[in-house]
């Protein structure tokens, strides 16, 4: 009957294991993003015929760890009056589990708060990463987004700008290829 001191410290042990583990503490220390720090519903692309809309009438910007879909929004279309970009997730079945994609779609999120541009244009913009975005450290997705708004912001304006845009960006004695041959 040698084992029964053993089993008695063995169950000991395992009480002191999971009474360590107490789930309010486990969120001491994190806070409840409000305010600022919250990510607005505003903000958001909710919709199914807004990612719809997205995929169809907008254009593209590729990067190493995702591609961005991007469609400038008029005024009346969906019955939104707010401004600014609204940004949406799509993370497919093919990139992992459920665990992978929602982390996925956390770093995103959180990528796309801390790099929001300040409001401007109203843009609706869906990121669709790729599986590179599960093992890239932040900082790189978080440049990434930067990047992708930054170029979104001057291909829009260059857009609403018309050749005034292309002749800024292309410098004033430089002609466009297309007139160089």
């Amino acid at each position: 009957m040698a084992d029964a001191p053993v089993r008695a410290s063995v169950r000991a042990n395992i009480q002191a294991i999971v009474t360590v583990s107490v789930p309010e503490e486990s969120n001491e220390g994190v806070e409840r993003r409000t305010g600022k720090a919250a990510y607005p519903r505003s903000g958001r692309l909710l919709r199914h015929a807004d990612f719809e809309r997205v995929y169809r009438q907008g254009r593209r910007h590729f990067s190493p760890s995702m591609t961005v879909f991007y469609l400038e929004r008029k005024p009346a279309e969906s019955g939104l009056s707010a401004t600014g970009f609204r940004v949406g997730f799509t993370v497919g079945r093919a990139l992992g589990g459920a665990v992978q994609r929602n982390r996925m779609k956390r770093r995103l999120r959180e990528a796309v708060r801390l790099s929001r541009p300040a409001p401007g244009a109203s843009v609706d913009v869906v990121i669709n990463p790729k599986k590179v975005t599960l093992t890239a450290g932040f900082d790189a997705i978080l440049n990434e987004v930067r990047q992708a708004f930054v170029v979104i912001e001057k291909k829009l304006s260059g857009i609403r700008g018309g050749a005034t845009a292309v002749n800024k960006e292309m410098g004033e004695g430089r002609k466009p290829d297309a007139e160089r041959r």
